[in-house]
């Protein structure tokens, strides 16, 4: 059976993120990246829309209302909707470390005001209707684990500031469980984090599916980890049903994705979940039936499109264009079984 809802997006940074300029993998233009999202098509249809990466080269995020109405035209001669955006909260962009000093914090918060700010003027462009504003702790495991209570109780109080700052912009937040993000690290620690921001109206949970598969192994939280490689799968569903009944009341913002079980990753990504072609041989992941379980009462929680996160895909594989045309095949199957009107 076919569904009108959820619109269904790409992402844009994959041709950003673990991107060298002068390498062999260097960033792929936003115009290319509109190019290959709207050349897409299965059965007649087309993505929706784009979720965007605010940040160089795509994007200023300090850039003016020309700069930004530039880029809204670009998205609307494509006919493209705007849905989630990812607040460059990492250090090297605008924001630093949630759980470093006051001036780090401050820039961290500054990050989420920027992306509200740009979040209205897509709106008021007629683009945006619906999405999140995407952020982490932006540090690592290992710092982290240097002291888990305290760090985590200062993350807590970043992503509350953040949190009243989104509030006040009409926005939402969602924190994208990552292996790679300390504090956010594993789902027992992802739902402590949550519990602590203790902002359910405001700040949420963004779920890929190839990243929360490698909580279910617990990469960088063993203690956490509710399966192991080779398990049989009534195990593996019966811990999936556990993973998303803790975290699906928080998921605000879903990625569809596919996973190969290994962790791969470059500079601060380092060692997070593999994205893998949608058809991959190799992949874990029943993706239908795995989408499924996120989206048990997605539209109560707010959700109105999918997106699938393509991250660190090779040029050559996304220069393809048979890799998107699979990709839109996936997410409507998954419209298909679980979506609405």
């Amino acid at each position: 059976m076919s569904h009108s809802r959820p619109f269904l997006h790409n992402a844009l940074w994959p041709g950003l993120v673990g991107k060298t300029p002068g390498s062999d993998q260097p960033p792929i233009s936003l115009e290319r990246m509109i190019e290959l999202t709207t050349a897409a098509n299965v059965r007649g249809q087309k993505f929706d829309g784009v979720d965007v990466f605010l940040f160089h080269p795509h994007l200023d995020p300090f850039g003016d209302d020309a700069h930004l109405q530039s880029i809204a035209d670009q998205f609307a001669a494509a006919n493209l909707k705007v849905g989630s955006l990812v607040a460059p909260v990492w250090p090297g962009t605008v924001g630093d470390s949630a759980m470093g000093d006051a001036a780090a914090r401050e820039k961290f918060v500054l990050a989420v005001k920027q992306a509200c700010r740009i979040a209205k003027f897509f709106e008021e462009a007629g683009l945006r209707d619906y999405g999140v504003i995407r952020i982490d702790s932006a540090t690592s495991p290992e710092a982290w684990s240097a002291d888990p209570v305290a760090n985590t109780r200062r993350i807590a109080e970043t992503f509350r500031e953040a949190g009243k700052v989104a509030a006040a912009h009409g926005q939402r937040l969602a924190a994208e469980g990552e292996i790679c993000w300390g504090g956010m690290h594993s789902w027992k620690n992802m739902v402590d984090l949550l519990e602590q921001v203790d902002m359910p109206e405001t700040v949420g949970f963004q779920a890929d599916l190839a990243h929360t598969y490698l909580y279910l192994l617990g990469y960088n939280a063993p203690e956490h980890a509710l399966i192991k490689d080779g398990d049989a799968e009534p195990k593996f569903w019966e811990a999936y049903g556990q993973l998303t009944d803790a975290l699906r009341p928080w998921t605000i913002d879903l990625h569809i994705a596919q996973n190969d079980g290994t962790v791969h990753g470059t500079g601060s990504h380092d060692k997070t979940g593999r994205h893998c072609p949608a058809d991959d041989p190799k992949g874990k992941l029943d993706i239908v039936r795995c989408a499924g379980y996120w989206l048990k009462d997605a539209p109560a929680r707010g959700i109105q499109h999918l997106c699938w996160d393509g991250c660190m895909f090779p040029n050559a594989l996304m220069e393809q264009a048979n890799t998107w045309n699979t990709i839109l095949d996936a997410m409507i199957r998954v419209r298909d079984a679980h979506g609405w009107e």
